[in-house]
C-alpha cells in the first residue's frame, strides 16, 4: 500500500501503490503515511524525500469515495482532521519533499502535492479539486494551501468550477516546478533531490523554517526570524566547512 525505500545518499521514495483505485487514500493509507513520516523523522540520514504514485495512470486520484460514502458528519470531521495533520506533518518535515507527479493528481491527491516543498510533473499529469462535483469541499487543506499558492481567484475558479487542468497550466502559474516526459519523471525528481544533497543539512532546514514561519509575518517580523536563523548557523561546523571550501576552491564535505 505504501513503500518506502532508499533510493542513494539519504534521498528515499515513498510510493504510494494502490494502482487498482488509481492509488487513492483512505484511513489506512493516511495513518500509513503519517507512520512513514514519523520513521523518516526518526532517521539521521535523510536529505530529501520523494513521493509518487505508483503506475503512470495517477499520482493520487483523490480520496476513496467508496470508504466515504456512508461517514457520519463526525466521522468525515475526524477523516478531515486526521488527514490534516499528518499532510502539516509532511508540508512541516525538515528536509525537503519533493511530489513526482505521474497521471491523475486530484482531490486529495492535488493536496499532497500542496503540501510537498515543489512539484516536478509528467506530461500526462492533470490536476484538479473537483469536491463541489460529490456536495463536498476540499478537506486535507486544499482551500486554504492553494490560494496561498495561486491567489484567491484562480484558488476560487478552481475549486468552484471542479475543472482538470494540465501540468503546463500550473507551470505558468509556478506551482509545477518542470514538466517532463513519463519515463524522465522520477529521473528528474532524484537529480534535484542530489543537487539537494550537496548543500549543507542545517542550512536546508533552517531555510524552511524561515520561509514558513515567516509566510503569514509582517515583513519586519519575517525578517527579524531570517536574521536569527543567518546568525544560529554561523554557530555550527556546517557553515565553517561550507565557507572554507570556497574559499579553498573544494567541494565542501557536509
Amino acid at each position: 500500500m505504501l513503500e518506502l525505500k532508499l533510493l542513494e545518499n539519504g534521498i528515499y521514495e515513498l510510493k504510494i501503490n494502490r494502482p487498482e483505485v488509481l492509488n487513492a487514500l483512505n484511513k489506512d493509507v493516511i495513518e500509513l503515511l503519517d507512520q512513514k513520516m514519523d520513521e523518516l523523522k526518526d532517521k539521521v540520514d535523510v536529505r530529501a524525500l520523494i513521493i509518487t504514485g505508483e503506475g503512470q495512470k495517477a499520482f493520487v486520484a483523490g480520496a476513496d469515495i467508496a470508504a466515504m460514502v456512508s461517514m457520519t458528519s463526525e466521522e468525515a470531521s475526524q477523516f478531515c482532521r486526521r488527514g490534516q495533520s499528518v499532510f502539516s506533518k509532511i508540508e512541516n518535515m525538515s528536509f525537503p519533499v519533493i511530489a513526482a507527479v505521474n497521471g491523475f493528481c486530484l482531490g486529495g491527491g492535488f493536496e499532497l502535492a500542496l503540501a510537498c516543498d515543489f512539484i516536478f510533473a509528467s506530461e500526462n499529469a492533470k490536476f484538479g479539486l473537483p469536491e463541489v462535483s460529490l456536495g463536498l469541499i476540499p478537506g486535507f487543506g486544499g482551500t486554504q494551501r492553494l490560494s496561498r499558492n495561486l491567489g484567491l481567484s484562480y484558488a476560487k475558479y478552481l475549486i468552484t468550477t471542479g475543472h482538470m487542468v494540465q501540468a503546463d497550466e500550473l507551470l505558468s502559474r509556478g506551482l509545477v516546478i518542470q514538466v517532463v516526459p513519463q519515463d524522465k519523471l522520477m529521473a528528474q525528481a532524484l537529480d534535484v533531490a542530489k543537487t539537494i544533497t550537496k548543500k549543507g543539512p542545517q542550512a536546508i532546514k533552517a531555510a524552511k523554517l524561515a520561509i514558513h514561519e515567516g509566510f503569514n509575518k509582517s515583513l519586519e517580523k519575517g525578517l527579524k526570524l531570517e536574521e536569527d536563523y543567518f546568525a544560529y548557523l554561523f554557530s555550527n561546523q556546517e557553515s565553517k566547512e561550507g565557507m572554507a571550501a570556497f574559499l579553498e576552491k573544494r567541494a565542501a564535505k557536509f
